[in-house]
């Protein structure tokens, strides 16, 4: 049973806009910092945004920067992803994650940039596509 759940993909033009969700259905999005990732054909996963999980602390890449913003709606316990001015560069499946753990074994609260893989809980994505 999957965890996280992402929707909100869909074709886009150059320049529009989509909001894509993560929503939780077992676990409690606030004890986790959550990750949005993309992943193009043959191309390595890439983070996209993180948000931390208690101070509301962001995330972006200089990719996303300025364009993506990332929420928390706690009491639906959902994360958002908005994202405008979208490039065709921004095409690929797009996954949120939760819960990376630490050397002592404890979920850490505030996100590193440099994990992509080591989260514990993934959706199955959502497309994105870019074009016009």
């Amino acid at each position: 049973q999957l965890q996280l759940v992402e929707s909100g993909g869909g074709l886009v033009q150059p320049g529009g806009s989509l909001r894509l969700s993560c929503a939780a259905s077992t676990i409690t999005l606030t004890n986790y910092a959550v990750g949005w990732f993309r992943q193009a054909p043959g191309k390595e996963r890439e983070a996209v945004s993180c948000i931390n999980a208690r101070d509301g602390g962001t995330y972006y890449p200089d990719s996303t920067k300025g364009r993506f913003t990332i929420s928390r709606d706690n009491a639906e316990n959902t994360v958002y992803l908005e994202m405008n001015n979208l490039k065709p560069e921004d095409t690929g499946i797009y996954y949120c994650a939760a819960g990376f753990r630490g050397y002592g074994g404890t979920y850490k609260l505030v996100c590193d940039p440099s994990l992509r893989y080591e989260y514990d809980y993934w959706g199955q994505g959502t497309q994105v596509t870019v074009s016009s």
